[in-house]
């Protein structure tokens, strides 16, 4: 199973529970970026990728020391799963990242809602 994980928007909070958990249980593996719109979903962002565009997210990649346990985990904060409202708000998928050492293919937690009424991001970086 794949044991990056790119993380953009809440879970790169120091106050946030489940980010902390990440932390714990992964190392940091590198900044990265992916091709995509950042939008503002209310109190966290979510991330729709295009990956032929300019736009891009940036966030950092994590490399998870359990990723199958981990990523059930994380799961359960990003309401993703069968057992989660449906359509889940969030998907995780694979999808290519970029990084100083070249392109990697990671998991992303993108935005699986319709985009009306929902400001994007400009700068495709949530935290300042």
């Amino acid at each position: 199973m794949n044991d990056l994980i790119f993380v953009y928007g809440t879970l790169l909070d120091a106050e946030n529970k489940y980010g902390l958990y990440l932390r714990d249980n992964s190392g940091f593996y590198s900044p990265a970026k992916v091709r995509g719109k950042l939008f503002d979903i209310g109190q966290y962002p979510g991330v729709v990728l295009y990956p032929d565009g300019d736009d891009e997210v940036h966030g950092v990649l994590m490399q998870m020391d359990d990723p199958e346990t981990i990523l059930n985990v994380i799961d359960i904060y990003e309401g993703f799963g069968s057992d989660q409202p449906q359509p889940n708000e969030f998907i995780r998928i694979l999808a290519d990242a970029e990084t100083d050492h070249g392109p990697v293919t990671c998991w992303v937690y993108i935005y699986n809602h319709p985009l009306a009424n929902i400001s994007q991001i400009a700068s495709g970086k949530y935290f300042k």
